[in-house]
């Protein structure tokens, strides 16, 4: 059982036991925990947040309110997911055909942000510091630093890991303009020089 003074759940929260939840993590207004989950240190789940017991979820992961991480979705450290976004974790549902043992597995990768009312289908990942628009449905895999938009969604560009757009020269060559770092886009893939 998880020491509750190393975490803060509000009163009308529910963990179910036993769960794994780092120090520092908030919980916040009618979150449900299932039993089983993992969620690491510094996270933050916002208002009606469901978090299913085969959840996995990093340090620093930021969930908005309204959203339903179920079970085999696993965020790495330091992902956002917006209000309202939605994971799915069965390709054909049907209310009469019980698919439980065909739940697919889901990764968002480290740094990634996914907005408002974007939906992921089960099955895919979502790269490092990918950057998924609101309302986009993702339908496949989205490469690391790559920006999502539209439905279905389609890739519109790339990003930093600040969030903000790339502009590659025709070398390949990109400086985000917040943080100095440097990018390189090489074979449809984009790597932090430094």
């Amino acid at each position: 059982m998880p020491d509750e003074t190393n975490y803060f759940k509000h009163a009308t929260a529910v963990v179910d036991q036993p769960v794994s939840i780092g120090a520092g993590t908030k919980i916040w207004h009618w979150v449900h925990v299932m039993e089983g989950a993992e969620i690491g240190s510094g996270c933050v789940l916002g208002q009606n947040v469901y978090v299913g017991g085969e959840a996995k979820l990093g340090n620093n992961v930021r969930v908005q309110n309204n959203v339903s991480i179920y079970d085999r979705v696993i965020l790495e450290d330091d992902v956002f997911c917006g209000p309202s976004m939605v994971f799915t974790n069965v390709i054909n549902p049907r209310s009469a055909v019980e698919r439980k043992d065909e739940y697919m597995t889901t990764l968002v990768k480290k740094g990634a942000s996914i907005g408002a009312n974007a939906t992921i289908i089960c099955g895919n990942t979502v790269g490092e510091y990918a950057f998924i628009g609101a309302g986009s449905v993702v339908t496949k895999a989205v490469p690391d630093y790559a920006l999502v938009a539209g439905v279905p969604g389609k890739q519109i560009g790339w990003v930093s890991k600040a969030g903000l757009r790339l502009n590659f020269d025709q070398n390949g060559q990109a400086t985000c303009p917040e943080t100095g770092e440097q990018y390189r886009l090489e074979n449809n893939r984009v790597s932090l020089v430094s």
